[in-house]
């Protein structure tokens, strides 16, 4: 028993700088105290001690200010930081080395018996304010940023944002580009798809506008695919003579490009994209 309290007060260490030293820590964390009061309460509700159990779990609630139903399932080194607000259902299942901040909720959705509350992987990270609802799995890893509403299965490594809550990092990227991408400018965006656990910051991009640049980053690599096939057909045949594409304006395309430049930053492609303009107008006066 002493041993499992040492290994909890060392995980307070591990994910918490102002945690100075052990007394402070025993006795000024509210996790620590909800977590020591569900592992009692947890044994009691399976020695079918039922009303005893959810009075424990009551007082701990009162004294803390978390709700952990004794049915619940919390793995090793569990860590709450500041803690006030969250409620962990009865049949959600938490597993090891697992972080939830203020006011998360692992809630249900069915008034139906059974399975009802989600179950995470080991290594979550929960940002505060954040509801995962529904019997599904969140996988190891993964990180649910603040205030995110999650109704459906998180892959492992994963990072959720938003309302309803959407992938915006995955733990394996795809690592094959298309030679007309910056890499250095992808990585730069990649760095903003990060995780806060207290707010979404204002560099992380929308998912919608994150789908935009996709799309834009794909035009532009069958553009100059297109190009290229072109420039071989000139040289297998001196007759052929290539047709003028509409040309694409600016102003056109300004008010979607504002949009996903305040999001991502500055878009290189419209300067490549006006040099390539410029050497089109420049083949057809040759022509």
């Amino acid at each position: 028993m002493f041993g499992r309290l040492r290994e909890d007060i060392n995980s307070v260490f591990d994910r918490d700088p102002a945690a100075r030293n052990f007394l402070e820590v025993l006795t000024n964390y509210p996790g620590l105290h909800a977590l020591l009061a569900h592992r009692l309460s947890h044994r009691l509700w399976g020695h079918n001690l039922k009303w005893l159990a959810r009075t424990i779990s009551t007082l701990a609630r009162w004294l803390t200010g978390i709700e952990i139903h004794p049915g619940a399932t919390i793995g090793r080194r569990f860590f709450i930081d500041h803690g006030m607000g969250v409620v962990i259902g009865e049949t959600a299942e938490v597993g090891d080395d697992v972080t939830l901040y203020q006011g998360v909720t692992l809630g249900g959705t069915s008034w139906n018996k059974g399975k009802r509350h989600p179950t995470l992987g080991d290594g979550v990270i929960v940002g505060a304010g954040a509801k995962i609802l529904g019997p599904f799995r969140v996988g190891a890893g993964a990180k649910i940023g603040s205030n995110a509403v999650i109704t459906k299965e998180v892959p492992d490594g994963a990072t959720v944002v938003g309302i309803p809550g959407k992938i915006v990092k995955r733990a394996e990227p795809d690592t094959e580009e298309a030679p007309t991408f910056d890499p250095e400018r992808r990585e730069a965006i990649r760095q903003k798809f990060g995780f806060d656990a207290y707010g979404v910051s204002q560099d992380m991009p929308d998912p919608v506008a994150r789908s935009m640049q996709a799309m834009l980053d794909h035009m532009h690599a069958v553009d100059q695919r297109i190009e290229r096939m072109c420039t071989t057909l000139r040289k297998l045949d001196t007759g052929y003579r290539e047709g003028r594409l509409p040309e694409l304006r600016d102003e056109d395309f300004a008010e979607i490009l504002a949009d996903v430049d305040s999001c991502c930053g500055p878009d290189p492609r419209a300067e490549r994209r006006t040099e390539r303009q410029d050497t089109r107008r420049d083949a057809g006066d040759e022509d």
